[in-house]
């Protein structure tokens, strides 16, 4: 029985372009699943789920939605509708992948359905916003996005290339051999910064020696964000925070912050974490000229031509021991916090440009004076970069696994 594909879309303004995106998906030996989300007009041929079921998902009635001729809510009702269906479909083992083409309206619609399936399900989304800022769509999940160079707005040679390249991806996404993961190792998740790789790669290399799996996240953003998800959904056992710099653009108004609710996933989960502040001396900005007026006069470093970084001050640091405190007194399983007495990034040393021992200072003062006194704290004599500090962080948390281990074996 051939693996089926489902297909989003708006089968009033593009019915065209999705039947002969279903026909090239079919040609590839696939079976589809079409999913309709016009609210305009009559589909142009029939779907396996309509245009009323799917609205039906998301708590609406199709005619109501018709009836207010209000663009924006009929796409976020159809989107979130959409989600629910494809999640369902997906539960019930009934789809094996997921393609969606559109403007911002059918990007939106698309990767709403696409956002509720888990990391590895495959997922492609031809978009005319593909070019742009794509993260509102991807968010935080392994969506492909593909350029279609003009309008999707009828059939002609070069559409039909690109739509059958789409097709060919999607049909090759499904039908890869799976690889059997034979040793199921313990997954282990770590933040980096290139401020702070040395210390996240030897404690890796340590973790994996130690027969587990470490999956480190960019500290983006973005990155935070995709760790706090595969958290939350139970896929990880257990955490090696070093790079909590997020938090300090979440404060400053930076371009990596990754949302108000960083670093409170493992604590709800009660899986064991160790905790370093790495890199909250700074808060990054884009370009030089990007930086917001109000910061001009800070201590500024031009890290390249696309990202600056201000060094937080000493009450910025205070505030950023204060919520890490309060997030981590939430925690409901083992969590040891390590503090680099000797700086927490790559220029944040004696000589290099974000030293500046008393901002440092104030964060730890202010992380004592909230922290619960259930969390050990650790101070070490080591810059975060030290061989000997990661070593440590990284013993720690082996040693914080296996007592979990212990307790659930027991």
């Amino acid at each position: 029985m051939p693996k089926t594909v489902a297909i989003v879309g708006t089968l009033d303004t593009k019915g065209e372009e999705f039947a002969y995106l279903r026909s090239r998906i079919e040609s590839a030996g696939l079976a589809t699943l079409v999913i309709d989300c016009g609210v305009l007009e009559a589909p142009a041929f029939a779907p396996d789920v309509s245009s009323r079921e799917v609205a039906s998902a998301a708590g609406q009635n199709l005619e109501d939605l018709v009836a207010t001729h209000d663009r924006g809510s009929s796409i976020a009702a159809m989107g979130a509708g959409a989600a629910v269906v494809v999640r369902r479909l997906f539960e019930e083992g009934r789809i094996q992948g997921l393609i969606s083409l559109g403007g911002s309206a059918g990007t939106t619609l698309g990767t709403a359905a696409m956002r509720s399936l888990p990391a590895g399900f495959p997922k492609v989304m031809v978009s005319t916003l593909a070019s742009g800022d794509t993260r509102p769509f991807v968010g935080t999940k392994d969506i492909a996005m593909l350029y279609p160079i003009v309008d999707i707005a009828g059939l002609n040679r070069l559409s039909r290339r690109i739509l059958g390249n789409a097709a060919a991806a999607i049909a090759g996404m499904v039908n890869q051999e799976e690889v059997e993961d034979r040793e199921a190792k313990p997954l282990i998740a770590a933040t980096m910064f290139g401020v702070t790789t040395p210390c996240v790669t030897l404690a890796r290399h340590i973790l994996e020696q130690n027969g587990f799996e470490v999956l480190v996240f960019h500290a983006t953003g973005a990155g935070g964000q995709a760790m706090e998800g595969l958290i939350a959904d139970g896929y990880v056992a257990g955490v090696l925070d070093i790079t909590t710099t997020e938090l300090a653009d979440e404060l400053a108004g930076g371009v990596m912050s990754a949302g108000p609710h960083r670093l409170e996933a493992a604590a709800l989960k009660g899986i064991p974490q160790v905790i370093c502040p790495g890199a909250v001396d700074m808060v990054n900005f884009g370009p030089l000229d990007s930086v917001p007026e109000k910061y001009r006069q800070r201590r500024l470093y031009v890290h390249n031509a696309n990202v600056t970084l201000m060094r937080t001050t000493p009450a910025e640091c205070a505030e950023l021991g204060r919520i890490t405190a309060e997030k981590l007194n939430r925690a409901q399983g083992p969590v040891v916090f390590f503090m680099p007495l000797r700086g927490v990034s790559a220029i944040d040393s004696t000589g290099q440009p974000f030293s500046w021992p008393e901002a440092d200072r104030s964060y730890l003062d202010a992380l004592k004076a909230n922290l619960d006194v259930r969390i050990r704290l650790v101070e070490v004599d080591a810059h975060i970069n030290d061989e000997g500090f990661a070593r440590g962080a990284a013993s720690c948390l082996l040693e914080l696994m296996k007592q979990a281990q212990g307790r659930a074996a027991g």
